[in-house]
Order: structure tokens, then sequence, then C-alpha cells
């Protein structure tokens, strides 16, 4: 229980974890590695974010998308788990943003995602990243995250 710790720690709480959408699952587990669907991002009201990054979102506003997709894929977590020290490594996190052809800053963007996973698993959230600019993303969303975690 010392991840549940960490969290209460840092005052989080995680959100609930949507229903696909579509003919997918969250999550696919080989041996000890545990692949994590791509997940968008959602305000603390319900709603959801869009727009470009660099032209209507700023990159604040961005990462804290990005951390809060960081949040349900850590929902998700728990869920394929049941407990979150279980989570020997975060792998690899890919990261996608909705961003103006001209914006360069995605990796300040997904360092949303990156800091949350560090700041609770501490040198076990330390992953290997790509964060890449995409010229649209489903419904509108401002950003999408998938990971690769080991497991036990």
């Amino acid at each position: 229980m010392e991840i549940e710790r960490r969290l209460e720690e840092l005052g989080i709480e995680l959100p609930p974890v949507p229903k696909p959408a579509g003919n997918y699952v969250h999550a696919v587990r080989t041996g000890n590695l545990l692949f994590l669907a791509g997940k968008g991002p959602w305000n603390p009201d319900g709603t959801v974010p869009i727009g470009k990054v660099g032209r209507e979102v700023t990159v604040e506003e961005a990462y804290r998308h990005a951390r809060s997709v960081g949040l349900v894929l850590l929902a998700v977590l728990k869920q394929e788990l049941g407990d979150l020290d279980r989570v020997k490594r975060i792998v690899k996190v890919l990261g996608m943003v909705n961003a103006d052809p001209d914006f360069g800053q995605h990796p300040e963007v997904i360092n949303g995602c990156s800091d949350l996973f560090v700041d609770v698993f501490g040198e076990r959230g330390r992953h290997a990243r790509s964060a890449v600019g995409m010229g649209s993303l489903p419904r509108g969303i401002t950003v999408e995250i998938e990971a690769i975690v080991e497991v036990e």
C-alpha cells in the first residue's frame, strides 16, 4: 500500500476509468509488460479539453491536461492490477499533442504526465518517452498518452 499512501500524501484521488470508445480494451498484458491504451484528458468539471496547443491552448494548460491523462492511466493500472505496488517500472510513454503546425514545445506538455509518474513512483516512474505533435486527435482533444508498464 506504499503507492496508495503516496497518492494520499500528494492529495491525489484517481478518476473513474472511462468506458472504451470502441472495440478495444484498456490494457493488454503479455508476460510482465502491461500495454495501456491511449487515453485523453478531462477537466475537474467532467468536460473534455479540446483545441490546438499553441493556438487556443497554452503550454501550461496542456501540461495540466497531460497530468489528467496520467491520472486516468494510473486509474487503469489500479483497475487492472488491483494494487499499484505491483508496478515495477513505467517503461515507455508515448505522448501525442494536438498541436499548431508551428508549435515545438511537445516535451513541456507531456511533462505533465511524466512528472506525475515520477511524483507517484519515484525512480520507478522514470521512463523512456516520445512526445510528438499531431495534426489532429480524436474529437479534438489536446493530448493523448499511452504507456508500457513493467508489472509483477
